[in-house]
């Protein structure tokens, strides 16, 4: 009898060592250990190609942005006391997604790019922050927080346009009240501000929008000064 050497394969193996008579059995078993090996290899290769197909088709990383205070501070303290809110703001930007106005009728929602935070909620935070610098008073909050039914004042804003474009402008518009509290006197107005942005990234969209909202906040500040300099003269 034959030996076969380690290199040989088992389809040699049985087509040396089987006479004529064993031929056909031989080939056809032969056959199938070859079968089984070419379906472990479509496996593998499937498999292969299931994860490189699930890599390639994978999304990408959302990116979170806010809004934010000014920073800057009045040059004088005051004791005054203001609630800010509520604030509205238009239902097609009320959503975590930032929406970008395309045109008068058409918006895209950015789904990898998002309010870290209820758009609505950061832009009163933000309005009251730039009106604790503005007017030198810690004694900013934000309506319906229990402290805010004592406040001299409240400002109530409704913003009827936020516009975000990418690269242009960040579009700000917003009717607001400002009410004495003890009598209901009360200054009224409209800030419209439009903000160029040089660049196209997000975060740059975000720090005109925040800017836009700076402005806002002065004019309501102003519209305290100016109520409080009449309830005192």
């Amino acid at each position: 009898m034959l030996k076969t050497t380690p290199r040989q394969t088992c389809f040699e193996f049985f087509w040396v060592n089987f006479d004529h008579s064993n031929l056909f059995r031989t080939s056809i078993f032969g056959f199938r250990i070859s079968s089984i090996s070419i379906r472990r290899t479509v496996q593998a290769f499937a498999a292969l190609f299931f994860v490189v197909a699930l890599t390639s088709c994978s999304s990408p990383p959302s990116r979170f942005y806010t809004l934010s205070a000014s920073g800057a501070t009045a040059k004088n303290s005051s004791d005054l006391s203001v609630a800010v809110g509520p604030v509205s703001i238009p239902a097609v930007i009320d959503r975590p997604e930032i929406v970008v106005s395309l045109g008068p009728n058409q918006v895209r929602l950015e789904e990898f790019n998002r309010w870290a935070l209820p758009l609505q909620n950061n832009i009163a935070r933000v309005i009251a922050e730039n009106l604790m610098a503005q007017l030198g008073t810690p004694r900013v909050t934000v309506f319906p927080e229990i402290t805010s039914a004592d406040a001299d004042y409240r400002a109530i804003i409704d913003v009827q346009r936020f516009d975000s474009m990418p690269g242009e402008a960040a579009t700000l518009e917003a009717l607001w009240i400002v009410r004495r509290m003890k009598d209901g006197k009360a200054e009224r107005g409209r800030t419209t501000v439009r903000q160029s942005v040089t660049e196209k990234d997000y975060a740059a969209l975000a720090a005109a929008h925040s800017q836009a909202i700076v402005r806002l906040s002065q004019e309501i500040a102003d519209a305290v000064r100016a109520l409080d300099r009449a309830d005192k003269s």
